[in-house]
């Protein structure tokens, strides 16, 4: 099966600019860039469609060139915004991208001639504002930016001056890549397609040669959310900020309605067997979750890790009392409030809910569980004696939390 074909029988592809993509991707042509805004200091699974996608065009001959955004993360994307986005120093910024170079080269081939690492702060912070409005500013409707669903999501709450250049910095990019690096074609998630027609329009009307763009269908959960979220927090492809087991975990509990589609598009399986398992019903989508978060887990941390990760998740489900790879929060004798903690405030601190408020509504529903007992009001708390031996929290049916002292 042919590069594109496969993509298409994945789900992965929403839109794209022209058929002749088609071809360029199959035979390998096309050095395309995806670009990653430096927004904090470690990607999230949020980012893991794109290089898992970077990946597969990698492997079939193409061309990755990860642009990190440390331009435009200075101004900040509107796409899928209702506020907007926390000014970051250029000292912030340039650091996050360190980190983000060293997480992408778990997927990319960074060797000569394999791959590109760019940053645009390179070629944005140098332009005068007089001169880029001479050059690109024509090629801009205002008419058309404001139909662009990017900013009318934005508009009931009000669009800044600042976030409407963004699409104008984000078809620099692929005009100046375009003109130095022959960069011909741009992916990112669909709701990045208005942004992506700008760049493609504007090497077209300013060379008169052909660039193309694709989207890719984001994937989200049964509830509608971005993935890459969890009880209120960001599931970071950092060990340090999420856990291998929670990173797996994550996987293990995505939604019956979900699993089928996050291995088509996430994981590296043959399509074969892939199609095999979508007939899997009942107990067996169990063993597909197992899989899918072992593949994913392994991608980012590597099989030691997935393996660990895999073997306590089991025993946690099988209900044996090993702790060893559990996700951990430790506190200290400053979180204690006269040699003791409060329920609600130990599950925001394990970052088991994003607030008393939520840890209110779940211990209350009997959602909650300390060392295999029901929690029996929201008023419980334990001492410091008690958090020195280790308490287990559950949440729900799947989620363990330890926290100790």
């Amino acid at each position: 099966m042919k590069l594109y074909d496969e993509l298409k029988a994945r789900g992965l592809v929403a839109q794209i600019t022209d058929e002749e993509i088609i071809d360029v991707i199959n035979e390998g042509k096309a050095t395309f860039y995806i670009g990653f805004d430096c927004t904090a200091d470690s990607l999230t699974a949020g980012h893991f469609m794109a290089l898992t996608l970077m990946k597969r065009l990698q492997m079939a001959g193409n061309k990755p060139i990860a642009l990190i955004g440390g331009g435009t993360t200075m101004i900040g994307d509107p796409s899928g915004r209702t506020d907007m986005r926390k000014m970051l120093t250029k000292e912030d910024i340039d650091h996050n991208a360190a980190c983000f170079k060293r997480q992408m080269e778990r997927f990319i081939d960074f060797s000569e001639g394999k791959a590109l690492m760019l940053n645009n702060a390179d070629w944005l912070l140098k332009l005068n504002y007089i001169e880029l409005l001479r050059e690109v500013g024509a090629c801009f409707s205002v008419n058309n930016m404001l139909r662009a669903e990017c900013y009318k999501q934005r508009m009931e709450k009000g669009l800044s001056f600042l976030e409407f250049n963004y699409m104008i910095m984000q078809s620099y990019d692929f005009y100046y890549m375009f003109q130095h690096y022959g960069c011909n074609m741009q992916f990112g998630g669909d709701d990045q397609w208005s942004n992506m027609l700008g760049g493609t329009e504007l090497i077209r009307r300013k060379l008169g040669k052909d660039a193309y763009a694709m989207t890719i269908t984001l994937l989200t959960d049964s509830q509608g959310k971005k993935m890459g979220k969890t009880a209120g927090n960001a599931v970071w492809l950092d060990p340090n900020k999420t856990s291998p087991f929670e990173f797996y975990q994550y996987w293990r509990n995505v939604d019956d309605a979900d699993v089928m589609k996050c291995i088509r598009m996430l994981t590296f399986l043959p399509l074969e067997q892939i199609d095999e398992m979508a007939t899997w019903k009942d107990q067996k989508l169990n063993e597909a979750k197992e899989i899918l978060a072992y593949e994913l887990t392994s991608m980012v941390h590597g099989q030691e890790e997935a393996a660990k990760a895999q073997d306590a998740a089991r025993a946690l489900f099988s209900g044996a009392a090993d702790t060893e790879h559990m996700p951990t929060t430790t506190l200290t004798e400053a979180d204690l409030t006269d040699g003791s903690i409060g329920i609600l405030t130990l599950m925001v601190k394990a970052g088991l809910a994003a607030s008393n408020g939520e840890a209110r509504r779940l211990v209350t529903q009997g959602g909650v569980l300390v060392n295999g007992e029901k929690v029996a009001a929201p008023t419980a708390s334990f001492t410091a004696g008690q958090l020195a031996d280790g308490i287990v929290i559950k949440k729900g049916k799947k989620v363990y939390h330890k926290v100790t002292m």
